[in-house]
């Protein structure tokens, strides 16, 4: 799968297996997770236009697979060590981000969503039934510190994902709403 998401992406996705020197104990700490040694680089050249949003687009593909075998994943944007990475770069790639990937002692912790009406433009009301199922996937979308700083409109059938404040990995976390978006609805969007 991580050779279809590059070959479609123009990535350089790489799954790095057995290597802790990336978490150092005190940021592993501060993302709440240990013992990892497994995960996925998403590396890209730096002149791709819009390169974080297609990571995130992409690892989150990958991510949707993990779960479904089922495997933990956590995505990392700063408590790893980008220098001590296992990762290859090429000339003009840039390492954008990791998912921490393997069997997790739990499953995690359900969290709080926003409201659909905080995040997106459409009436529950209102929402044909295709848009109500990628609101609900979206709602279900790992965001940095999952605070769904993103906003999704729908005019006429083109569905348009936006971030709300800009981050770190605000583009990031635009390309993994509009991948769970597509997941749930069926529909594409930008």
């Amino acid at each position: 799968m991580i050779e279809a998401c590059n070959a479609e992406s123009g990535l350089h996705i790489q799954a790095i297996y057995d290597d802790s020197a990336c978490f150092p104990s005190l940021l592993a700490h501060y993302g709440m997770f240990r013992n990892a040694k497994n995960y996925l680089a998403l590396v890209g050249s730096a002149s791709t236009p819009d390169l974080r949003g297609i990571c995130g687009y992409y690892g989150q593909k990958l991510v949707l697979a993990l779960q479904q075998m089922e495997l933990n994943t956590c995505w990392i944007g700063g408590s790893y060590s980008k220098k001590k990475t296992g990762a290859e770069l090429g000339p003009e790639e840039e390492l954008v981000c990791i998912i921490a990937m393997g069997y997790g002692e739990t499953q995690g912790k359900p969290r709080r969503s926003k409201p659909m009406s905080k995040l997106c433009n459409v009436a529950e009301s209102e929402m044909p039934k295709w848009f109500r199922h990628g609101m609900m996937a979206a709602q279900l979308a790992p965001t940095a510190l999952n605070q769904q700083k993103f906003f999704v409109t729908l005019e006429g059938n083109s569905v348009t994902v936006s971030v709300t404040k800009k981050n770190a990995m605000a583009e990031i976390d635009r390309g993994i709403v509009r991948c769970q978006f597509e997941a749930g609805s069926g529909h594409p969007c930008l």
